[in-house]
C-alpha cells in the first residue's frame, strides 16, 4: 500500500499511513500541563472525585495519587512501564515528570511528558462545620425530682469528654462546641447525633436514667425541599441513688445498684433482690433517702424478739428477731428506718 504522508510503499501500515509516520504523530500518553488537588487545611482530607476522604495522607502521596488519576495511556499501548517523579516541590506547586515505556505495533518506544500539581489549601465541609460551632444534638442532662448535684456534673463532664475523644477515632464531629449550665441540668451540645447517642448511652450506663428523642425542624434543605432536624436527646436520671430507699409494687426495698437498663433493690423484709426495669422509672417511688438512716439502742432481746428505742420518742419497740440481727447484744447501737410509722431495721 502507499502512504500518503512519505510515499513508502514497502512499510506496515497502521490505518491510512506506515508505522513510521504513524508513530511519528503518535502520542502514548495524555497529561493535563497542570492538575489541581483540594486538600483541608485542618485535617489533611482531600477531594477526589468530588468526595472528600477523611484517610490522612502525606502531601506527596497526594501528588503521587494526582498523577495516576490523570495518566491516560493510549489503547494502542501494550506492556506499559510508566514512572511517576516529583522533580521540585515550591510552596503549593510540584513541578512533575511522567516517564512511560510500551509497546506500539510490535516497536518499543519511550515517552517523557512535564506537569504541575497545585495544592489548594481549603476548609471541607465537615471541618467548615466544627469552626462554625456546627451541631446535630442537644444532650438534656437532668434529674427526677431533684437537683443534680456538684459531683454528679463533675462525673458527666468526664463521661462526655472521655466518650467524644474514643468517638473521635471515627466520627470527626465527635465534638462538644458548648456546653450550656443551667439551673436544672447542663445541656451539652454535640456535633453528630452518632456521636451524641453514644454520649446519652455512656451517661445512662453510669447514672440510670431514662432516654427519650425529640426531634426538631431547624430549616430546609432548599435543593431537595426535606427539613433539616435536630435532635434533643433527654436523660433523666432517677430521683432515688443507691442506698435510698424505695416503693415499688408495694415492696419497700433499699437500692444496692443502677444500671442502664434495670435497677437492684433488696427488700429490707424479705432481704430478697428484685430487678426492676429502668423503663419503669416512673413508677418507683422514694420513700427515704440513706441519710435519713437512724440509730438506736437495742434494750432488750429473745430468740423471737428484739427490743430497740424509738428515737422519736425513746419509747420501747418490739421487732420480730432476724437472723442477721441474732448477733447483736443488748446496748449494742443499730441502724433503722422508719417508713409510714413503721420501723425497719438496717443491717
Amino acid at each position: 500500500m502507499f502512504c500518503p504522508e512519505c510515499g513508502s510503499t514497502d512499510k506496515e501500515m497502521v490505518g491510512d499511513v506506515c508505522i513510521d509516520c504513524f508513530l511519528k504523530e503518535f502520542q502514548m500518553l495524555e497529561l493535563p500541563k497542570r492538575i489541581e488537588v483540594q486538600i483541608c487545611s485542618h485535617c489533611n482530607s482531600k477531594l477526589e472525585e468530588g468526595k472528600w476522604s477523611d484517610e490522612f495522607i502525606p502531601e506527596e502521596e497526594i501528588i503521587f495519587r494526582a498523577l495516576e488519576r490523570n495518566v491516560e495511556v493510549a489503547d494502542e499501548v501494550s506492556d506499559e512501564n510508566v514512572s511517576l517523579e516529583i522533580k521540585q516541590i515550591k510552596g503549593t506547586i510540584a513541578t512533575c515528570g511522567v516517564e512511560i515505556v510500551g509497546n506500539v505495533h510490535g516497536t518499543e518506544i519511550e515517552e517523557s511528558h512535564e506537569t504541575e500539581v497545585k495544592i489548594l489549601k481549603t476548609v471541607c465541609p465537615t471541618c467548615s462545620k466544627i469552626q462554625s460551632g456546627y451541631y446535630e444534638s442537644v444532650i438534656q442532662f437532668r434529674a427526677d425530682k431533684r437537683e443534680i448535684r456538684s459531683e454528679e456534673y463533675d462525673k458527666a463532664d468526664e463521661i462526655v469528654e472521655r466518650t467524644l475523644i474514643k468517638q473521635s477515632k471515627k466520627d470527626k464531629l465527635a465534638y462538644c462546641p458548648q456546653i450550656a449550665r443551667l439551673k436544672e441540668g447542663r445541656d451539652y451540645y454535640i456535633g453528630s447525633l452518632k456521636s451524641g447517642k453514644k454520649v446519652a448511652e455512656a451517661l445512662t450506663e453510669e447514672f440510670g436514667g431514662v432516654i427519650k428523642e425529640s426531634p426538631r425542624l431547624i430549616s430546609e434543605d432548599k435543593s431537595t425541599g426535606k427539613g433539616l432536624y435536630r435532635i434533643w436527646i433527654s436523660v433523666r436520671i432517677p430521683e432515688f441513688e443507691v442506698s435510698d430507699f424505695v416503693k415499688y409494687e408495694d415492696k419497700i426495698m433499699k437500692v444496692t445498684s443502677i444500671g442502664k437498663s434495670s435497677v437492684v433493690g433488696e427488700d429490707i423484709s424479705t432481704n430478697k433482690k428484685h430487678n426492676i426495669p429502668m423503663k419503669n422509672m416512673e413508677d418507683i417511688e422514694l420513700v427515704k433517702r440513706a441519710s435519713e438512716v437512724e440509730t438506736t439502742t437495742i434494750i432488750s432481746k429473745s430468740p423471737s424478739i428484739i427490743q430497740i428505742l424509738d428515737p422519736s420518742d425513746y419509747s420501747a419497740v418490739d421487732l420480730e428477731m432476724k437472723e442477721e440481727f441474732t448477733d447483736y447484744n443488748i446496748g449494742d447501737e443499730i441502724k433503722l428506718i422508719k417508713i409510714d410509722n413503721y420501723i425497719y431495721l438496717i443491717d
